[in-house]
């Protein structure tokens, strides 16, 4: 049974930082391509970050700068660490898992696994 479980999540203030993990199992972690998505009340899965298997990495233009995402094949672990976070980062957090090759990673239909999520609360 494959399963990806968040956590990290919170309330933190505007301007801090907050760090993500996912721990994933039920599956050859090395192999798979991971992705962390966010969707806030009544909006679609927004595509924050991707990290291949090669540890080629890709980021939505609102986490360049900010966020930067990273991987533990010994732990088959994806950690997203969110810096100078806004309000508007706010919403819950997926990571996901994707077997193929892609150019982008940012497309959520691509993606083959998800977690259940976890709430980031940004308060001004």
């Amino acid at each position: 049974q494959v399963e990806l479980v968040e956590s990290g999540g919170g309330l933190v203030q505007a301007g801090g930082s907050q760090r993500l993990s996912c721990r994933v199992s039920g599956l050859p972690f090395e192999r798979y391509n991971m992705g962390w998505f966010r969707k806030a009340p009544g909006e679609a899965y927004e595509f924050v970050a991707a990290i291949d298997r090669g540890l080629s990495t890709y980021s939505a233009d609102s986490a360049k700068g900010r966020f930067a995402i990273s991987r533990d094949n010994s732990k088959n672990t994806v950690t997203l660490q969110m810096n100078s976070l806004k309000p508007e980062d706010t919403a819950v957090y997926y990571c996901a898992a994707r077997y193929l090759p892609s150019d982008t990673y940012s497309r959520s239909t691509d993606y083959d696994y998800w977690g259940q999520g976890t709430q980031v609360t940004v308060s001004t």
